[in-house]
């Protein structure tokens, strides 16, 4: 899944929580954070410190991968369309 920005991240865990069936109290006591923690990072607070998004998302039972981000395709007549060159 990609995930662009907190609020996407932030979404995606409460998805998981509740997928798990745990309440944020629980899933805040599994990953060592408090509930007013989670409850900001779930609604894409952007500040969320990245330890503690780790120790969450690892008491959620998920992992981060990292990798680069591929090339977007790009329509050559389209964009030549656009800028008015030769069709």
């Amino acid at each position: 899944m990609r995930l662009l920005n907190a609020r996407d991240l932030g979404l995606y865990v409460r998805s998981r929580r509740r997928e798990v069936g745990l309440n944020q109290s629980e899933a805040a006591r599994r990953a060592g954070v408090s509930r007013r923690w989670l409850s900001d990072f779930e609604s894409g607070k952007p500040t969320a410190e990245v330890g503690l998004v780790i120790q969450l998302i690892s008491a959620l039972g998920l992992s981060f991968e990292v990798g680069v981000a591929p090339e977007p395709e790009i329509d050559l007549d389209a964009y030549l369309r656009a800028v008015g060159g030769p069709s």
